[in-house]
C-alpha cells in the first residue's frame, strides 16, 4: 500500500465503520492502519468518524433539547422545509 491514490482511499472507505467499531479482521485493520499512516486525508476521515461516533454515543446517554429557532434553521439548511412544515401542522 505504498502509493496513496484515490482508488486506494475509495476502496478502504467501505470498511471504515467496521474498522472504527473493532469489527474488522486483522489483515484489513493492518492495511487500513498502514494506509492511514501515510495518507493525511484518510487519517482525518478516520479521526472524524471516531469523534462522530463518540459524540453520538454521548448524546444518546444525555439527550440534548434543540430550541425551535435552531431546529428551523437546521431543517432549512438540510432542505427539509416540507418536513418542518408537516411537523408544525401536527402540533
Amino acid at each position: 500500500m505504498g502509493e496513496n491514490d484515490n482508488s486506494t482511499c475509495k476502496s478502504l472507505l467501505g470498511f471504515l465503520s467496521d474498522y472504527v467499531d473493532g469489527e474488522l479482521n486483522e489483515e484489513l485493520c493492518r492495511e487500513i492502519e498502514s494506509h492511514v499512516a501515510d495518507c493525511q486525508n484518510c487519517r482525518i476521515v478516520v479521526d472524524t468518524l471516531r469523534k462522530t461516533i463518540l459524540l453520538y454515543r454521548q448524546s444518546a446517554e444525555e439527550p440534548v433539547e434543540i430550541d425551535e429557532a435552531f431546529r428551523q434553521k437546521l431543517y432549512r439548511t438540510l432542505n427539509l422545509e416540507d418536513y418542518l412544515q408537516s411537523k408544525s401542522s401536527d402540533r
